[in-house]
């Protein structure tokens, strides 16, 4: 049993391992894994201070008017106005084909003058069948058609401004340079925020770093801020003289859009609020500063790594204890996020859904599987407990799950039952042994009926005899009336099947019972592998004894049970008579009677 447990374990960790390597390899769930690694990697880490930006915002367009009616010596005039201040001045803005030719004029002077200026171009991209490097055709959906200059091409540094969503629209990664072979021979185009870079590192005197690129040439843009957190001040405020151009001292100056009605907004992966093109090459400079720009993991090795760590999750929550697998899980959770977290932070970012998920499936399966063997294990117990204890009682136990089986036993106040089928020795002499079992087989059903249907315990067949107890293991309201009452059904129900077995054996069957209430030792006693839940003292020993003395079809209480139900029942004193074994007798009623008694309750339980 053991090793086909074993081979079963085996199997659902090889197939688990199999589903988590396919699903992370083939990145099923892509959008549900970006919108995860959004969450956890792109969280703001402070902007750089040296970056700035100089908005067309709302107040520049009232001051200026219209932007599409601006003359070009607009932007000479920022040039010329920043000066030699700032490292870089980035001009984020289109600047294709003429308009006036004194604006445009004054524009390439100003460039001419300055050695500060990136201005940016733009890609025009389109889809075409294309073959990789094994000679396989896909479709290249970022195939370059033609690349737009700046009429100030000759004038500055231009960069491509392209920023590519993904499948979802967000910004999350960047071409960092482009080629068209086709159109340009050999000429490389570099991107926008990575011309900016290169003049800064220049003019700083800085070495500038090497960004990483995953497999299909991009840069993945690690964000330091959410929009609005680059300083942007005014265009209008810079021409009019307000700003100190001092203050953009060293510092890379984007010029560009800031306004909702110039159409230059992207999603981001950090905010729900849109982001600005200008805030976007801030964000990628600020990565390329400061060396964060990092790329996806291996797949084969991340689909590896994320099929091994949910498979030993699944195996271990299912192998240990149910109240130790969900901390547990919990921890691997977070170690596998904060490793995702550090990976991040030192280059290699690995997707952060599928290993996570089936950990979480995982233990939920075993979940689901220990509470339906649980359950199943519990019908089994609850059948076999039935044959034993009052169903109610038994009903109790499953419910609370608070009745703990262990040897000891404890004191209590309880009703002790014994009946015996009155001559059955000499009549099992008479009978086949298949009678004498039917006889026996009835006469246990209906004192078992009886028992149960009041709530006692079934402490144990003893030959032709029966021994219950009431008010044990749990409690009982009324108990030593429930007692009475269950030696009152007895012997009424012995009257039914009596006159059964005399029309089929010619043989009358009767009982005798007695009954006495007290202190009692209660508990499981015998041995760990093999206990009985039983009474023990003199209270049992009295009960026993009464029922010895009782005749056919007579019930014998006690003085102390008469005290207890005295109202509710009608007996004959019988006296005092002594009982073997005790040195003083005990006075002794016989019941006749119990006040509103149901005699059809005594049929129903020979029927049952």
């Amino acid at each position: 049993m053991k090793s086909k447990n074993r081979w079963a374990s085996a199997a659902e960790a090889a197939i688990l391992f199999v589903l988590v390597f396919f699903t992370s390899f083939f990145d099923v769930f892509y959008s549900v894994d970006c919108m995860l690694r959004d969450k956890l990697y792109q969280s703001p880490r402070g902007i750089n201070n040296k970056i700035k930006i100089i908005a067309i915002d709302d107040q520049s367009l009232q001051e200026l008017g219209p932007f599409g009616t601006w003359s070009r010596s607009v932007y000479a005039d920022i040039i010329e106005s920043l000066g030699d201040y700032p490292s870089v001045i980035a001009m984020d803005i289109m600047f294709f084909g003429s308009m006036d030719e004194e604006g445009d004029n004054s524009l390439r002077q100003a460039c001419l003058n300055s050695s500060n200026v990136v201005a940016g171009s733009y890609i025009n991209y389109t889809s075409k069948y294309s073959f990789d490097e094994n000679g396989d055709p896909y479709i290249d959906h970022f195939a370059v058609s033609e690349i737009e200059q700046p009429i100030i091409e000759d004038c500055c540094i231009t960069g491509f401004v392209n920023s590519s969503p993904d499948e979802d629209g967000v910004v999350r990664s960047v071409f960092v340079t482009e080629t068209a072979p086709e159109l340009y021979g050999d000429r490389e185009f570099n991107s926008f925020a990575s011309e900016i870079y290169s003049l800064y590192c220049q003019r700083s005197g800085i070495e500038p770093n090497t960004p990483s690129l995953d497999t299909n040439g991009r840069m993945w843009i690690n964000y330091a801020g959410r929009p609005g957190d680059y300083e942007n001040i005014p265009l209008c405020k810079v021409l009019d003289g307000s700003i100190d151009p001092r203050v953009f001292k060293d510092c890379i100056v984007i010029v560009g859009a800031y306004a909702a009605g110039l159409r230059d907004q992207f999603s981001v992966p950090n905010s729900s609020d849109q982001m600005y093109g200008a805030e976007i090459h801030a964000n990628i400079v600020q990565g390329l500063i400061d060396g964060r720009y990092p790329v996806p993991g291996s797949r084969v090795v991340t689909s590896l790594c994320g099929a091994a760590a949910a498979t030993i999750a699944y195996l271990l929550t299912k192998r240990i204890k149910f109240r130790f697998s969900a901390p547990l899980v919990l921890v691997m959770l977070i170690g596998y996020f904060a490793a995702g977290i550090i990976l991040n932070n030192n280059g290699t970012a690995i997707p952060l859904l599928y290993a996570p998920l089936f950990m979480a499936l995982g233990y939920f399966v075993n979940l689901g599987r220990k509470y339906a063997e649980e359950a199943i294990e519990k019908r089994k117990i609850t059948a076999a407990f039935k044959k034993y204890v009052a169903p109610q009682v038994v009903e109790e136990i499953a419910k609370t799950g608070n009745y703990h089986i262990k040897l000891g036993g404890e004191n209590r106040d309880i009703a002790v039952l014994f009946v015996d089928i009155r001559g059955f020795t000499p009549m099992s002499e008479s009978l086949e042994p298949e009678q004498v079992v039917d006889i026996l087989n009835s006469y246990l059903n209906l004192t078992t009926n009886a028992i149960f249907s009041n709530g006692g315990t079934l402490d144990k067949f003893i030959g032709d005899a029966t021994m219950a107890v009431f008010n044990a293991p749990f409690d009982l309201d009324d108990y030593v009336f429930r007692a009475v009452k269950t030696a009152f059904d007895i012997v009424s129900g012995g009257n039914a099947i009596e006159s059964q077995f005399m029309e089929k054996y010619g043989k009358s069957v009767s009982f005798g019972v007695g009954v006495n209430c007290g202190p009692a030792v209660v508990g499981n006693i015998g041995c760990d592998f093999r206990m009985d839940y039983t009474a023990i003292g003199d209270t049992v020993n009295t009960a026993a004894r009464l029922e010895s003395n009782a005749k056919r079809g007579q019930v014998l209480i006690s003085e102390k049970v008469y005290e207890q139900v005295k109202d509710r029942v009608t007996v004959e004193p019988i006296g005092e008579i002594p009982l073997k074994g005790k040195s003083k007798g005990v006075f002794v009623y016989s019941l006749t009677g119990i006040n509103g008694y149901d005699n059809n309750k005594a049929k129903e339980l020979v029927n049952e």
